[in-house]
């Protein structure tokens, strides 16, 4: 079996956008239903979109410096 290459920059950033519409989006709802102010969740969604989506991709970026295979030697599992 052959190993999978690992993902490209480009690739990383894409999915880390898609996945932040998705969660922003969430965030932005509950905040809503949950203080009845559109200003502030429009507000509190801007800044976790921007927050997260950074984390997310240095996140993303540290799990391709673990080679595959690593997690299942560590759990002793095939």
């Amino acid at each position: 079996m052959t190993q999978k290459s690992k993902e490209s920059h480009t690739r990383s950033i894409l999915k880390t956008i898609t996945w932040r519409i998705i969660a922003t989006s969430t965030i932005i709802a509950i905040a809503y239903f949950t203080t009845g102010d559109i200003d502030v969740a429009l507000k509190m969604g801007s800044i976790e979109f921007f927050v997260k989506m950074i984390l997310y991709y240095f996140h993303e970026r540290a799990w391709q410096t673990a080679p595959r295979g690593t997690i299942r030697k560590i759990l002793g599992k095939k």
